[in-house]
């Protein structure tokens, strides 16, 4: 962790990228080729043994005691009581809240941290955290130990991921993974652009809207994941549906 004047100018995906200035970039290239490989194996070895988990994302930027805010908390508890592992980017706002709902209702908390240009750490609720350097890596951590996503209200971060997911799915480069929008009013009016210019132009298939969920439910969000995964161990975790409900419910 850097704070203060040690927080470099440039991230390593800049520096990465980036193919101005000197030519340095040609002997340094093949060394990044170790870090990256270093980050992906740091990965795995982490999270390997996690049990069935949902991302959630959303905005960084949502404070505390906000509508949405209370809405993470909840679904992050909601996910962990029937079993999952709730991962979120690691940050504050809907991240920090979908960790605190997870480990307050005894479930674990993962959080996949970003190297940034300014100051973030990993929230206070995270309880297995990585901090990657490269945004691919992370990336691929997200998709490869999930089983579905969750996306609360966010901005550019948030529709990057989420559009990535849909890209995954719609091209059949993962299979049965549910994405579940939460909160109708924020992202109807982007539902209502999908299926009234991007399904009327022809530029997506009649099928492709139908792969997102809405929902300002955490229970429903819950249930289509479950719903949507038909993995053995699914059966677990319907059985934790019904019994949390049963308890909700008081019988």
């Amino acid at each position: 962790m850097l704070r203060g004047d040690l927080v470099p100018d440039s991230t390593h995906d800049q520096r990465l990228l980036d193919r101005k200035g000197p030519t340095d970039w040609l002997h340094m290239d093949p060394w990044r080729v170790l870090r990256i490989q270093a980050e992906f194996v740091e990965g795995f070895g982490s999270l390997a043994d996690l049990p069935p988990a949902v991302t959630v994302f959303g905005s960084a930027r949502t404070s505390r005691g906000s509508a949405d805010y209370d809405m993470g908390v909840r679904v992050g508890h909601a996910l962990a009581k029937v079993g999952y592992a709730v991962i979120t980017g690691g940050g504050p706002g809907v991240m920090e809240a979908a960790n605190k709902g997870a480990l307050e209702a005894g479930g674990i908390s993962v959080g996949l941290g970003i190297e940034l240009p300014h100051e973030q750490r990993l929230n206070e609720y995270v309880d297995l955290g990585i901090e990657f350097r490269y945004f691919f890596v992370r990336k691929t951590m997200f998709v490869k130990y999930s089983e579905a996503f969750v996306v609360l209200p966010g901005g550019f971060g948030t529709l990057d991921e989420l559009f990535e997911a849909v890209t995954l799915v719609q091209t059949g480069k993962i299979t049965k993974f549910p994405i579940v929008l939460m909160g109708t009013t924020y992202w109807q009016p982007l539902l209502d652009w999908i299926k009234g210019t991007l399904l009327v132009e022809g530029m997506i298939s009649p099928a492709d809207p139908e792969l997102l969920h809405l929902t300002d439910d955490p229970d429903e969000a819950v249930r289509i994941i479950v719903e949507s995964n038909s993995k053995p161990e699914q059966e677990i975790i319907e059985a934790r549906v019904r019994a949390a409900s049963e308890e909700e419910n008081g019988t």
